[in-house]
């Protein structure tokens, strides 16, 4: 008899609604802080960068928001989503411990970032807007939010931060596919690149310095609004389809997780996965662990300070409650190009706080050996980002193995590595070293 391993779900099974974790925290989250006056942030003044609808997601204190239905329609292109369990990594690792893996590679645009930027783009739509200016670190959110440009007619401009632009080059050419103009950040087409290339002209970049780009863009640039893609708390609520389908798919096999892992960069992801796993252990005295993990080079979580600090290195965004590396941090130019960010989202800062989540660190060799025997097991090549999820599992895995347990852990593969393949070669001659 062959042992399930693939759990699907029907199109009738796409979320009608997001989950708003905030409607739920048992302490209320700090409100972002004007950078003048260090006072609470009106929401309106957050209408020169987003359209009025976005807004209200940002500061909703509802606990669902109903997913209109045109942008179902789009997600239906690829979700549900597959929930998988990893059989043969389980055999490779000799351990008694089921683990399970959430795959959203199979968008469009090969990672969970669609699930935002479609929405995005919609409510943009909506609001008469004409273009949209954003940053990527490693290219998964600037090719998400083309794809989504595409699908609703409105011009895409996307600031690259530098070394990706030049390690990736196939995200940038998917970019152009759909459309979008591409910018190696710091570019000299803003006031703050032109300032950095002056100092430094081999600046790497980072997504702190193309948040400050594609924003000065914005208000300088008629009919332009900004889009985000992780951090900000309606990107983490358009991601919780994930969780939604996730819960659904692991009653079809039989289990509930006792650990579940995510990648955190900004926070999107690990967010789109656990925060409706968070609600049953506020609400349904669950208990699940929950585990974010990041690089070891960039580790906000687990070296960060929890205090207000800007969004982007110019200091032009309103000021947030997050763990912080400082918005002046630059890090090290490692492979996982969407996890170099020096904050993490207020959510997910909130909820470490609180003791909901835990997180961890790892290093980039540790996390290619990860990928790779995954790869080598799986079949799937994950995103560099992604593995760093998949080492915390193998850890967590050897640990059922000494101590003959049989937990059941979940993770989120957030992402395909097949246009990451250049890192991987790397990794494979012997190039990729610990950073930071």
């Amino acid at each position: 008899m062959v042992t399930p391993s693939r759990f699907d779900l029907t199109q009738a099974d796409i979320p009608s609604a997001w989950y708003n974790l905030n409607a739920d925290f048992p302490e209320p989250l700090p409100p972002p802080l004007h950078p003048g006056t260090m006072q609470p942030c009106p929401p309106e003044m957050l209408e020169a960068i987003f359209p009025s609808n976005l807004i209200a997601q940002e500061v909703c204190a509802d606990p669902y928001v109903e997913i209109p239905e045109p942008v179902r329609q789009i997600y239906a292109l690829w979700r549900p989503t597959p929930l998988l369990r990893a059989i043969r990594l389980e055999k490779a690792l000799n351990t008694p411990a089921h683990i399970y893996y959430k795959y959203e590679g199979a968008s469009p645009a090969g990672s969970h970032k669609v699930n935002t930027s479609v929405p995005q783009a919609y409510f943009n739509k909506l609001a008469g807007t004409k273009r949209l200016a954003s940053e990527t670190g490693a290219g998964q959110w600037g090719s998400s939010l083309a794809f989504a440009c595409s699908q609703f007619d409105l011009e895409c401009c996307v600031y690259m931060v530098r070394v990706s632009y030049d390690q990736k080059p196939y995200r940038r050419m998917l970019m152009h596919t759909w459309g979008a103009e591409v910018h190696a950040s710091p570019s000299p087409l803003t006031e703050y690149g032109r300032k950095l290339l002056e100092a430094d002209p081999d600046c790497p970049g980072s997504l702190g310095i193309a948040i400050s780009e594609a924003v000065e863009d914005t208000v300088k640039t008629p009919g332009t609004k900004y889009s985000l893609g992780s951090v900000l708390n309606h990107v983490c609520l358009h991601q919780t389809v994930i969780g939604e389908e996730t819960i659904k798919q692991m009653e079809i096999a039989g289990e509930e997780p006792d650990v579940i892992f995510g990648c955190c960069g900004g926070g999107s992801n690990f967010a789109g996965l656990v925060f409706p796993f968070l609600r049953g252990k506020i609400k349904d005295g669950k208990k699940y662990r929950v585990v974010g993990v990041e690089p070891s080079a960039c580790p906000s979580l687990t070296k960060g300070e929890l205090r207000y600090d800007f969004g982007d290195t110019a200091q032009t965004t309103p000021l947030m409650m997050m763990h912080t590396l400082g918005h002046d941090f630059m890090p090290p130019s490692i492979h996982a190009g969407g996890l170099r960010y020096h904050g993490m989202s207020p959510m997910v800062s909130h909820a470490l706080k609180l003791g909901l989540i835990d997180a961890e660190a790892y290093p980039q060799t540790q996390v290619f050996d990860a990928a790779v025997l995954f790869a080598r097991k799986e079949g799937i090549v994950p995103a560099p980002e992604s593995s760093h999820a998949i080492a915390a599992v193998v850890n967590e895995a050897i640990r059922c193995r000494e101590a003959g347990e049989e937990k059941v852990l979940l993770f989120n593969l957030s992402g395909h590595g097949l246009l990451d393949l250049a890192s991987y070669e790397k990794y494979l001659q012997g190039g990729i070293t610990d950073l930071g």
